[in-house]
């Protein structure tokens, strides 16, 4: 396993999480701890001297994910009974809310399914942490709330989401503030950007265009690229994100706002096909497939998130996806499986459609 370079360092707030007075230490849920940023945020937990309860579905996570030390109960944050049972349960000082399914483009075929996921489950979590007295809730929502043309992405850039899963996250974000004025519930919204790294599912086929990538060139078939591959995004290793969000849970001058977090460089598709090579010592193959309805340049400004917490310069991006590469050679490529409960199959992308045809 590489050794990991944290983006943030100890700052002013860790020594309140690991008590040194005797008494019992700081209680974290996280949901979605199976996943892949759930699980980084867990261990930088765990390292911090949390004790932590992950509550994951396994729709898109695994087990072997969840670190060692922390406690795992299976089910769905869509499950209000189990999450009021936890809260109740075990008094969480923290929550990390990272359950989610998180496909943009697929969203917009997938309404039912993805406000279902994306906005109920998070209105559940939300009540449980009203009720139980959370310290604060984090909430993980995304740069898709801000649509298309605002970039750099800033903080206060009035969210303008084109397409349901950007408008899911802002809904909540909308909600926290309401619970906020009503309830007094402090809150973080995180806007993380196409974050990439290890624990990631290189199985789906739906997202995580770096995981596909790599699942593809180890599988020997073209990479699948829609439209001109001149989209571009600022990728973001885990690294950038997993350490900031728990440093800014406890730090309470940071709480009740919105932070960009990631990388700061935007690459197009065809670059990263390039480094996808490089970095598996093979030539890739591309299948241009039509384009999708997508924003074409997304990145942001992350100055809000530097002035909160002390952070580190952002991975180098040749430098992730080397490390990203090495820990997938070691675990392999996953077929992903097809997403069967497609809603609407009108203007559906044609390698899509033809996945539900085979």
């Amino acid at each position: 396993r590489p050794n990991h370079n944290w983006a943030c360092g100890a700052v002013a707030g860790w020594d309140s999480f690991a008590r040194k007075d005797g008494q019992q230490e700081m209680k974290a849920l996280v949901t979605g701890g199976a996943g892949f940023i759930g699980s980084h945020v867990t261990r930088v937990l765990l390292e911090r001297g949390a004790q932590v309860t992950v509550l994951d579905d396994l729709s898109g996570g695994f087990a072997e994910n969840v670190p060692s030390g922390a406690t795992f109960v299976k089910g769905s944050v869509t499950n209000s009974a189990l999450v009021e049972q936890l809260c109740a349960a075990n008094q969480f000082d923290y929550v990390f809310h990272l359950a989610a399914y998180a496909a943009e483009g697929l969203s917009h075929f997938i309404r039912e399914f993805n406000y279902t996921n994306n906005v109920v489950g998070s209105m559940t979590v939300i009540n449980a942490c009203v009720r139980h007295k959370v310290k604060c809730l984090i909430f993980t929502s995304s740069i898709a709330v801000y649509g298309a043309n605002q970039v750099p992405m800033l903080e206060d850039t009035v969210p303008a989401p084109e397409d349901p899963y950007g408008i899911a996250k802002y809904g909540v974000e909308m909600d926290l503030a309401a619970a906020r004025r009503m309830f007094g519930l402090n809150y973080l919204i995180f806007r993380p950007h196409n974050v990439y790294g290890e624990n990631q599912n290189i199985g789906d086929r739906y997202r995580n265009v770096i995981g596909i990538f790599m699942s593809q060139i180890m599988r020997g078939e073209p990479l699948t690229v829609f439209g001109d591959g001149e989209q571009q995004r600022a990728f973001s290793h885990i690294d950038d994100v997993a350490p900031p969000m728990v440093e800014a849970a406890l730090t309470p001058s940071s709480w009740n706002e919105v932070y960009n977090i990631g990388a700061d460089i935007p690459y197009s598709v065809n670059q990263l096909v390039a480094m996808i090579g490089e970095a598996f010592g093979r030539t890739p193959r591309v299948d241009y497939q039509p384009a999708r309805e997508e924003v074409k340049v997304a990145y942001s400004s992350h100055d809000k998130i530097r002035k909160a917490v002390r952070c580190a310069p952002p991975v180098p991006f040749a430098e992730g996806i080397r490390r990203m590469a090495e820990w997938a050679k070691i675990h392999g490529p996953r077929k992903g499986e097809v997403f069967t409960s497609v809603e609407i199959r009108e203007n559906l992308p044609p390698i899509w459609a033809a996945d539900l045809r085979d």
